[in-house]
């Protein structure tokens, strides 16, 4: 029984496994004569079948059973021991030729398969990334207010925008490629998009600049489910107002400040600032904290330049998927293919700077994971005793998946961790409207 790997692209081969009578006639045999001892025939007393009928009756069965169970273990033995990191799971060859499994001595299976070469990934000084801080100056806190004004306030649906309003339509491009319902809060649009959507009725058409109508790219790219490549080549677009959102805005007193932070909890303006300022402070923290992990990533990604067998993959998830048909995956390949680049570099950098993750630490992750849950309940710090439990029923759910989801969680932040010990980090502050446009 011989197996072979023909690399016939450079990140594409196919792994063929030969099989012959005297590699599996053996088995076979043994089967025959466990069936003869317990199969019952009519004319026949039980144990007392010839091995000669029960071959004529099951022989090419227990053939084709022996042979895949043979192709089977070789294969996934050879995949596990192999120093080539494939990619996917082998998918049979679709030239694969009928075979007479009944007089054929000989026969040979061909797999495709995906692989990435090798790469080399540094993590050093001379990696120099920039982290941003965001700014919180009277302007945010004032915007982060309004916010809660319009949360608490009341909606109204006029039939004319006017400039703090959120549109509902469609959107469509000329070529008929983008072509879907989104909202646009006009707070988002620059000056001169503003003008255009201010003062429209439901029905009207505007033409919108995705390069120059919103001050960050993120509101149009995110609902559009595009990447940045994808994203410059866009032309101008045209949106249909179908719906007006016009928000009331609630007045800042004792009700509002009790609907944000509980009755009684801050008692005058001043308090309220300071609570927002406190608050902000620290999601803006955490959002930064996000930016710059997400930036050490792609950076990591672009240095390493990984090629992936991309037809390979895309036919691989599209067969093992019933979910994904050939248009969706050509819209979600790209952030796939990210995910796995990273996921690539990540057990690089574990297996050169031999990274652990101890079970404890995927009990503390899901510990802390479960009390950000319940945060905002209002009885969070009441459930501390059942921590252990929740977090161990968590993990034991999905048969595994949610543990390996967290110890993934887990392993990135360690590998984030010593990649930002490794580099050169400059910090700066920058205003919000600054942080929104990196």
């Amino acid at each position: 029984m011989d197996i072979t790997f023909d690399k016939n692209e450079k990140t594409q081969g196919v792994i063929k496994i030969s099989v012959n009578r005297a590699d599996f006639q053996p088995g076979v045999d043994q089967k025959i004569k466990e069936y003869s001892k317990t199969a019952n025939i009519k004319g026949f007393r039980q144990g007392k079948v010839p091995p000669g009928m029960i071959r004529k009756m099951y022989g090419n069965a227990l053939i084709v059973e022996e042979i895949n169970k043979l192709v089977s273990d070789k294969l996934n033995t050879y995949l596990k021991e192999s120093d080539t990191q494939f990619l996917g799971e082998p998918l049979p060859s679709e030239t694969d030729q009928e075979f007479d499994w009944e007089n054929q001595d000989s026969f040979e299976f061909k797999y495709e398969i995906g692989f990435a070469e090798p790469f080399e990934i540094k993590v050093d000084k001379k990696l120099k990334l920039d982290k941003h801080f965001i700014k919180v100056d009277d302007k945010v806190i004032d915007e982060t207010i309004e916010n809660l004004q319009r949360q608490f306030g009341e909606m109204e649906n006029p039939d004319t925008t006017s400039e703090k309003d959120t549109v509902y339509g469609t959107i469509k491009s000329k070529d008929g490629s983008i072509d879907q319902e989104i909202n646009i809060d006009l707070r988002d649009l620059e000056k001169g998009a503003l003008k255009k959507f201010t003062g429209v009725k439901i029905g009207t058409e505007v033409e919108v600049d995705p390069k120059k109508s919103f001050k960050h790219e993120n509101a149009l790219k995110n609902q559009l489910r595009l990447d940045d490549e994808e994203y410059k080549k866009l032309k101008k677009l045209t949106f249909t107002v179908e719906a007006i959102n016009h928000y009331k805005l609630a007045p800042v007193d004792q009700e509002l400040f009790d609907k944000t932070f509980g009755k009684d909890t801050v008692k005058d303006e001043a308090g309220f600032r300071d609570r927002v300022k406190e608050i902000v402070s620290q999601n803006y923290e955490g959002e930064s904290e996000q930016f710059f992990d997400h930036q050490v990533r792609e950076k990591l990604t672009e240095n390493a330049k990984i090629n992936l067998p991309d037809e390979f993959l895309k036919k691989w998830l599209i067969k093992t998927n019933e979910n994904i048909t050939p248009e969706l995956m050509e819209l979600e390949y790209t952030s796939y293919a990210k995910e796995l680049k990273w996921s690539l570099i990540r057990n690089e950098i574990v297996k050169n700077n031999d990274i652990k993750v101890e079970h404890e630490d995927v009990i503390n992750e899901a510990k802390e994971l479960i009390k950000k849950q319940f945060a905002g309940s209002g009885i969070g710090s009441q459930m501390d005793d059942q921590l252990d439990t929740f977090a161990n029923n968590y993990l034991q759910g999905e048969n595994g998946e949610n543990y390996m989801k967290v110890f993934n969680q887990v392993q990135s932040k360690k590998v984030l961790d010593y990649i930002k010990g490794e580099i050169t980090v400059k910090e700066k502050t920058v205003s919000l409207d600054e942080f929104r446009k990196l």
